[in-house]
């Protein structure tokens, strides 16, 4: 009875002593300890942690705060998304992708998850509501790894690594069906050659500009929304460039690296590089918080987040969230 007792109360102390999940959270993936770590972003601390699933990649929040998506890779091999409840801070079971392996780049938008598959060289979407893949769209490129959904769904990009280029997907409405049946949704994709190992990219706030980081010649793609195409390339010199991310007022763009310990900073109007901060040995992800007073930066090979100042754009501080840190996402409430 004694030992029950003990047990019971034990039990009590850590149900009282766990953090609940802020209402505006990081998340914070781990390749190595195989985890998503919810980072409360005012104290800067780990409030909770669940598995993962298989080597994650990249997550992503559903619009309502209340879910995550986790894309377990496994270079081409795996073919599962990792659900997490962030408010119960419990892992659910994953969702099997079936033949679309490869699993990497997600968004959310229109209430689904979408996704690449490497390995099936597709674009896909998934249905949380009726627990199926919906749609699924081929890209014909290597490596259909990165992807942007627009917030009316009606267009969408994607980086694709090995064929050095980027895809720009339309949507438009075709002829009606046969006995006035609505006519069904179409789809065009402009493929806009870029350079060797397009990997990160971004939208411009605007939305009038994607930017893509070419890993292996070092460059930067500036590729216009409305025209197709690359209107500029710059010599950036970060070769090994992971991800790229504008800051929440359009006014810099952040590049990070696996191959160095600088992040780059770019100005978005100039164009020309402004400041080459030191982080560590390498960095993955880059996420800006919701109000643009700060930059996280998974620095992969030091397994620490670093946190940037965005208006010092100095290092003020750095998360421990497991080891070999690399995606990053935001998790904001909404009831």
């Amino acid at each position: 009875m004694t030992s029950r007792i003990g047990a019971i109360l034990i039990a009590a102390s850590l149900l009282a002593s766990a953090e609940t999940t802020p209402s505006v959270a990081l998340l914070v993936l781990s390749k190595t300890d195989t985890t998503l770590s919810i980072v409360d972003p005012v104290s800067l601390k780990v409030v909770a942690r669940m598995p993962s699933g298989p080597d994650p990649h990249e997550v992503v929040a559903s619009t309502d705060g209340k879910f995550a998506y986790i894309s377990n890779y496994g270079g081409g091999r795996y073919n599962t998304i990792t659900v997490v409840d962030l408010v119960a801070q419990k892992t659910l079971s994953a969702v099997d992708l079936g033949a679309l392996r490869g699993p990497h780049g997600l968004m959310f938008a229109g209430g689904k998850v979408w996704f690449t598959a490497e390995a099936a060289k597709v674009i896909g979407s998934y249905d949380p509501e009726s627990n199926k893949i919906d749609w699924v769209l081929g890209t014909g490129q290597n490596r259909t790894h990165m992807i942007y959904v627009s917030e009316d769904l009606n267009w969408m990009v994607t980086s694709n690594v090995s064929s050095a280029t980027m895809s720009i997907i339309e949507k438009h409405i075709g002829r009606p069906g046969p006995g006035g049946q609505p006519p069904m949704a179409d789809w065009d994709e402009t493929v806009v050659p870029v350079g060797r190992g397009a990997e990160g990219f971004d939208i411009s706030p605007n939305g009038k500009e994607i930017w893509a980081a070419n890993a292996q010649d070092g460059t930067v793609s500036i590729m216009d929304v409305a025209g197709k195409k690359v209107v500029q390339t710059l010599a950036a010199d970060v070769l090994g460039a992971n991800r790229l991310k504008f800051t929440p007022d359009g006014k810099l763009v952040f590049i990070s690296t696996l191959g160095g310990p600088d992040l780059t900073m770019i100005d978005a109007a100039t164009r020309a590089v402004v400041k080459r901060v030191k982080i560590g040995r390498g960095a993955a992800g880059i996420q800006m918080q919701p109000d643009g007073s700060r930059a996280y930066v998974a620095c992969s090979p030091d397994d620490y987040v670093v946190i940037i100042d965005l208006k010092s754009l100095e290092v003020t501080g750095h998360i421990q969230a497991g080891k070999q840190p690399d995606g990053l996402a935001w998790a904001v409430e909404r009831r």
